[in-house]
Order: C-alpha cells, then structure tokens, then sequence
C-alpha cells in the first residue's frame, strides 16, 4: 500500500503549494516569469517598517522596462538568465525557485548574486548577468516610486 500511496501522496501535496500572487498584469513576462521576478525583488528590497518592492510595483515596472526599454538580445538574455536561474534553484534543491521556502529562495538569490559579482569583475562575464540586472531594475523601481523617494530616501520636494 505504501508503495502506491506515496506517490500519490506526493502529489497531492506538491499540488497545495501556494502559487505567490500577482498584482499586475505582466506585458513582457509569462505570468510564472513574473511571480520569480516578483519574489526576487522581494528578497533584495524585503518588507519591513517601509514597504517592499512588491508593495511599490517593482515587479510591474521591471515588466514594462524589460519591454519598453530593453533592445531584443538584451530582452532574450534576461529571460534566459532567468531560466537558467529557476534551473539552477531545480539543481541545487531538488524544487523550481517559486516552490522554495523563504529560506532557500534568500539562500539562492544570495549563492547566484555572488557568483554573478566575483564573474563580473573576474572579467569571465561580459553582459550583465540576469540576477545583477534583476538588482539594478528593482532599486531603481523601488526609489523612483512615491514610497521609496518619500519614506526610505525622506526626499521632500522645495516648492518653486
């Protein structure tokens, strides 16, 4: 009985993961794409006392600047700098990124983050890899948005 009912078991519950929710409607990415996007900008700008880079529209806005923005080669790199990520996240734990816990999605971003830094200034990496692009559209999202410039950055416009 076990030998059937493992399996099946198994499935079920790998069937009850939660899917994170989305807040946009991607125009660029699949909708999975943009969970993973979502979730990594979420680990490099977390939610804490002043509002997450899911909380800002990051992931939206790294979506229009990937397809309004970026030339083609640079489109198809990113997208597959992200699979070869969520491929990685497969290897390495046995799940898709988005399957991770918390935990291992934190300690995945951080062992490809730093990989991507030492490859960059080794000099072995001449285009940006997906994960430090990933970085530089969501601090640049986070910080030109209403909550980033006003709460974390304190920017106060001068009248005249």
């Amino acid at each position: 009985g076990y030998a059937v009912a493992t399996p099946t078991l198994v499935g079920v519950l790998n069937g009850c993961k939660a899917t994170p929710e989305l807040a946009f409607k991607p125009v660029f990415l699949s909708e999975d794409q943009a969970r993973l996007v979502a979730e990594v900008a979420e680990i490099i700008i977390p939610k804490t006392d002043t509002p997450g880079a899911k909380d800002v529209g990051v992931p939206g806005f790294i979506d229009l600047m990937l397809k309004d923005c970026y030339k083609k080669e640079d489109q198809d790199r990113y997208l597959a700098g992200l699979t070869e990520f969520d491929n990685a996240a497969k290897e390495a734990y046995g799940d898709t990124f988005l399957d991770l816990d918390p935990a291992q999605q934190a300690e995945h971003v951080k062992k490809v983050h730093d990989a991507a830094i030492e490859a960059t200034r080794s000099g072995e990496v001449k285009d940006r890899p997906f994960i430090l692009t990933t970085k530089e559209l969501t601090v640049t999202g986070f910080f030109t948005s209403e909550p980033g410039a006003t709460q974390v950055l304190q920017y106060a416009a001068v009248p005249g």
